[in-house]
């Protein structure tokens, strides 16, 4: 929940659960990856794919490129600026871990504390 909410707040674009998870299979697993490729990984039709890379495209953050030895076959590659965004999403999550993580030893402590002061 805080990593969602730091990142609504981080002024990035807001992605939907498809798009992420289109970026993230791109990101994440070899490729080269194809529109119908991402759509049989991701369970959904070839237009859902084409509308998310029209958005994705459109921020910088997937490209399409052609094949250059079958000019018939567009692959989806990734880019700097996916990179980034990617990763400042990562940092922004394991900030928020770390913060939870904390957050749930102080709780741990108070609990002890009160169990402690409950037995003397």
């Amino acid at each position: 929940m805080r990593t969602l909410i730091g990142y609504v707040r981080s002024g990035s674009p807001d992605l939907t659960n498809r798009q992420m998870a289109l970026m993230l299979v791109v990101y994440l697993t070899p490729g080269p990856h194809t529109v119908r490729g991402l759509a049989q990984t991701l369970g959904v039709s070839k237009p859902v794919i084409t509308r998310a890379l029209n958005t994705l495209g459109g921020l910088g953050y997937l490209r399409r490129e052609r094949d250059q030895d079958d000019r018939r076959n567009i692959f989806i590659v990734r880019t700097n600026d996916g990179a980034d965004f990617l990763d400042e999403f990562r940092q922004l999550f394991h900030a928020q871990s770390g913060n939870a993580g904390a957050e749930r030893e102080r709780q741990q402590r108070r609990e002890q504390g009160r169990t402690l002061a409950a037995t003397h």
